[in-house]
Order: C-alpha cells, then structure tokens, then sequence
C-alpha cells in the first residue's frame, strides 16, 4: 500500500500539471479570439472621454454640465451617420465648434478654465455601463480635457449613440451603427462567457507588454 501511494502522488502532481497547462492554452486561444474582436469592435466605435479639472465637488459638477453640451451636440450631428468612418469625419470637422460650445458652458457655469476637445487613440480598461460592457483596449476617443483635466473623468460611446440609449435599446442603437449580431452579444452579455473573453484580452495584452517590454 505505502509503494502505491508513493507511485500515485507523482502521478497526481504531473496530472495537475497537465490541467493547469491545459487550462492556460485555452485561456490563451480564448483571449487570441477575444483579442480579434475586440480589435473589429474598436474600429467600429468612437468613445467620449470627458476630463474634469480637479476632483472637488465644483469641477466634478462642471465636468457633467459639459458632458451633457457636448453629448448633445455630437449625437445631433452624428445622428446622420452610417458608419465609424462618416462619425469620425464628422467630428474632426466639427472639433472647433464642439469646443466653442464646451467654453461656452464653461463660462456660463462661472468658470474661466480652458477647454479642450480632440480625437484621440486613447487606451480604456473594461468599463461596464448601463446596458453594455466594452473590453479593455485603444479606441478612437473624442476627448474633453477640462482645464488641467485632472479630475475622474467621464466614459461612454458617442457612436454608435450608446450613451443615452435604454438598455433595451442599446442592441438596435448598435446595430443601426454597423456593429455586428455577435459583437453586440458580446458587449450586451447575452454572450454568457464575456467575463472570460474580457479577463482573457487583458491577459493577452499584459503578456505582450511583458514582452515587448
């Protein structure tokens, strides 16, 4: 009997070795694909990023007052687009009169920040919102940086118009956006292992810092 339990115990170390091996190739290859869509999603969306000045209750204030100028100026003029591409041209041309109407209110707040308003490659983490979830990574961002713009700061997604959507709405608002039935499943958590995919893209891009680094 001690010969046998001597013999299993190596057998069960090399067993566990195999599982937890196992385990991390499919984590891996759930994260390369979680990786792919995630890049398909990214360039389909454009997120807003809205920077507050500080993190006292008056700047926090303002930054929603902006928020809510600028949300409704975009949306208004991204309400005619068909895709990410239109959206983006749309606001780069529109960039200096999103920022006009960002001073403005500013202004009228009583405040004499300045104010600006950009494009943006910018790198989120997962961020949950009413309705959707969208996976760590670097989006086109149209961002508001309030006076020093270092505050909490403000996340959604101008285009598709997510931001405002209903949570029922949001699969319909995404699609008329161009996102596909699977990617909204994704985001919407009607695909039950998002949480997976998710945890498993942020591995992959921890991994390849690590070694790009």
């Amino acid at each position: 009997m001690r010969m046998k339990t001597a013999e299993t115990a190596p057998r069960k170390r090399v067993l566990l070795r195999v599982t937890i091996l196992l385990g991390l190739a499919a984590l891996l290859l759930t994260g390369g694909m979680a990786l792919q869509a995630r890049d398909q999603l990214a360039d389909k969306v454009v997120r807003l990023h809205v920077l507050a000045n500080s993190d006292s209750e008056e700047d926090q204030a303002l930054k929603l007052r902006v928020r809510d100028k600028v949300l409704e100026r975009a949306e208004g003029l991204l309400a005619r687009s068909a895709d990410r591409a239109e959206a983006e041209a749309l606001l780069r041309g529109d960039l200096l009169e999103l920022e006009r109407v960002a001073a403005e209110e500013i202004a009228a707040a009583g405040y004499d920040y300045p104010v600006r308003v950009e494009l943006k490659e910018t790198v989120f983490p997962t961020r949950e919102y009413e309705g959707f979830t969208l996976p760590a990574g670097t989006y086109l961002a149209l961002r508001v940086i309030i006076g020093e713009g270092g505050g909490q700061n403000w996340w959604c997604v101008v285009f598709p118009p997510l931001c405002t959507a209903a949570a029922a709405d949001v699969p319909a608002a995404a699609m008329a956006g161009g996102l596909s039935e699977e990617e909204v499943s994704l985001i919407t958590e009607e695909d039950r292992g998002y949480v997976l995919k998710f945890k498993a893209v942020e591995l992959w891009e921890a991994l390849r810092e690590r070694f790009e680094g």
